[in-house]
């Protein structure tokens, strides 16, 4: 009941409800008490069982509003997290009484994949800002400092493959092979290490993100926003969205 009475308030403590009145006054089975009640009802039903749809209703998202989706190994939020994350600020900005649980998660085979790509990423921006004497760069640095092209995605993958220490494929005079560059890239990314604590990480970095939106760049109160601990699997999830993502619960 806390919870529907936060989702239909708003900040003067006003419930707006639109009733679907239709009929003559005159009627002896005319009741704006028993319309009103089943509207109330209803409701209160709706808060319960789906509290975004609701909210989102009211707002704009929808259902949708109850997860950001990521790009696997990533926890950049896209242009379109961004404008439900606007949504979501609205939201609760006008029902200040509604509070929020953020549970970061990740996938464990696309997340893993997308950790690997990124890390093969990197290696490839460093040794382009390398190239152009930009020397000791770090990763952080590099990331989207650099504009990559195919032909640099190709050559430096290559450069990549020689530089590893991993064994490789040699031919008749014992030399490493050069291979094609989706066999190199394979090879490489078969040979990055990714550990638990980097998929639990990534699944908090995504809660931490998502939080300091709506803090800083919504002016929601942290007090209102409850960072949970992080999901390393993708179970329980119903609707058709990426389990790469961050859920979002309302109490």
């Amino acid at each position: 009941m806390n919870l529907a009475l936060a989702l239909l308030r708003d900040n003067d403590g006003v419930i707006a409800i639109n009733l679907p009145i239709s009929g003559s006054l005159s009627d002896p089975e005319f009741s704006i008490g028993g319309i009103i009640f089943k509207v109330i009802a209803n409701l209160i039903t709706k808060a319960v069982t789906s509290p975004f749809a609701l909210l989102g209703a009211a707002f704009g998202g929808g259902d949708e509003l109850a997860y950001i989706e990521f790009a696997p190994g990533s926890a950049n939020l896209s242009a379109a997290s961004i404008a439900k994350l606007d949504n979501l600020v609205k939201a609760l900005n006008n029902r200040s009484k509604l509070k929020l649980d953020i549970t970061g998660r990740i996938d464990p085979q696309t997340d893993t994949d997308g950790l690997k790509l990124a890390a093969l990423d990197t290696k490839i921006r460093v040794l382009k800002a390398r190239e152009e004497q930009k020397k000791d760069i770090s990763a952080e640095q590099t990331e989207g400092a650099l504009v990559i092209t195919p032909a640099d995605r190709k050559n430096y993958t290559e450069a990549v493959y020689r530089a590893e220490k991993f064994s490789k494929p040699r031919n008749m005079i014992g030399m490493a092979k050069t291979l094609p560059q989706e066999e190199a890239m394979a090879l490489v990314l078969n040979n990055v290490q990714v550990s638990p604590e980097m998929l639990r990480s990534l699944a908090q970095k995504r809660a931490d993100v998502v939080f300091d939106y709506l803090e800083q760049k919504g002016g929601v109160a942290k007090d209102r926003l409850f960072l949970i601990a992080p999901r390393l699997n993708s179970e329980n999830i119903t609707d058709k969205a990426t389990p790469s993502r961050v859920d979002l619960s309302l109490k």
